[in-house]
């Protein structure tokens, strides 16, 4: 798809609408990456950004959601875990990570979850050609992403997925979820398990700050191991050039999100709206 494709449609009352929540939001790619979708397929659609803060998320997605034009919702962090507590229905995959990144109403008003960012993950990271099958994963950050990509390694065969997290209260739920789909192979630490893992993950926002400090040390990584940021903005975060300029093998966080876009199209199902725009009588 070509992002340099702009919208000729004007924004009208007919316009479709779909937003994406975050705190913060002036980082969020989707914009770039579905208007130019909803243009290529002559769609009268547009996805605007939404800041909600937590302490306002619910009372934000509450209204957005009885807005009548308005077909879909994604979420960003930090609002994954309590997007799926107000979802009225969930895939497993959502399920099994506690969390939702996309969201869409059905014909009777009810809004489905499905979380995209573990099998999103898990595309970019083969594409680059890093399987998970049979590996040892570390992954700090127990949140939205983290649980959705430690969900997504162990269902690709990871033989397993070490999780750190300072909350752990939070750490100990996802251990239990996890547990009841995969038992005995993933399991919490104190601190990240990476001197022996194939694959080290930062799930978490440290990272998208230029003063943030890395989320982990790289001191004790095999030089084999590859080192993965789910951060998308800036691409290459501190800790991705860190590790380079060790000689790890890296992944950005920004294929995460472009694995996702053929996912979106058939969730929201954007080609059953374009054939219904381009019908007779339309």
């Amino acid at each position: 798809m070509d992002s340099s494709v702009s919208r000729s449609l004007p924004i009208s009352g007919r316009t479709r609408l779909y937003a994406v929540l975050g705190d913060p939001v002036a980082q969020v790619r989707a914009p770039s990456l579905l208007n130019p979708l909803f243009a290529e397929l002559g769609l009268d659609a547009v996805l605007f950004p939404v800041h909600a803060r937590p302490d306002s998320f619910a009372e934000v997605f509450q209204g957005l959601r009885r807005t009548e034009n308005l077909d879909g919702i994604l979420v960003t962090i930090p609002h994954k875990a309590a997007a799926l507590r107000l979802a009225d229905q969930v895939s497993p995959a959502a399920a099994a990570s506690g969390a939702v990144n996309a969201l869409r109403r059905e014909p009777d008003g009810r809004w489905t979850g499905e979380n995209f960012d573990g099998v999103g993950f898990v595309s970019g990271l083969t594409a680059a050609g890093h399987l998970p099958e049979g590996k040892q994963v570390s992954v700090v950050g127990a949140g939205g992403a983290g649980s959705a990509i430690a969900a997504a390694l162990l269902s690709a065969g990871a033989a397993r997925v070490s999780l750190c997290d300072p909350d752990t209260a939070k750490l100990r739920t996802l251990l239990t979820r996890l547990g009841s789909y995969w038992p005995g192979r993933a399991l919490g630490t104190g601190t990240p398990a990476s001197a022996d893992a194939d694959l080290v993950v930062n799930a978490t926002p440290l990272g998208m700050r230029a003063d943030d400090p890395l989320p982990f040390s790289l001191a004790d990584l095999r030089p084999e191991c590859v080192v993965a940021d789910v951060i998308m903005k800036p691409r290459e975060t501190a800790l991705l050039r860190a590790a380079a300029a060790l000689g790890r093998p890296v992944v950005p966080g920004a294929p995460m999100l472009d694995h996702q876009l053929g996912l979106y199209r058939v969730f929201f199902g954007l080609d059953e709206a374009t054939a219904d725009t381009d019908s007779p009588g339309a």
